[in-house]
């Protein structure tokens, strides 16, 4: 197994309320997972997979005795992880709101970065 350095970050605050609101051993689980997906270059499926028919978006997979927990993320520059929504996944199919959301955001970071990144115009 090969190790490596991802950076992890949030886009919004939508991760962040959905890990506050969890149990202890929930957030314990979730952490842990955070960093296989950290320093693993190939992380298990089991933890991490594409989502199909989504332009880079990705889900970091969680269970927690019989509780199913999904974060949507996507890469940028290689070796960052941007984490987007969180939530618990109750049935076999990923809630429809839950994908659109972070179809959302993904294109909602992307378009800030690219904004943050245009040179300003300078006036002669």
């Amino acid at each position: 197994m090969r190790f490596l350095r991802r950076i992890i970050i949030f886009h919004g605050e939508y991760f962040v309320n959905f890990y506050l609101e969890q149990t202890a051993g929930i957030q314990e689980k979730i952490e842990y997972v955070l960093r296989i997906v950290r320093q693993v270059e190939h992380i298990p499926k089991k933890f991490f997979d594409h989502l199909i028919d989504s332009d880079g978006l990705f889900e970091i997979r969680i269970e927690f005795g019989s509780n199913i927990f999904r974060i949507f993320c996507c890469f940028d520059e290689g070796n960052i992880v941007v984490l987007f929504n969180g939530f618990q996944k109750k049935t076999q199919k990923t809630p429809k709101e839950q994908i659109k959301l972070a179809k959302k955001l993904i294109k909602e970071y992307f378009e800030l970065k690219n904004k943050r990144n245009e040179k300003p115009k300078r006036n002669n």
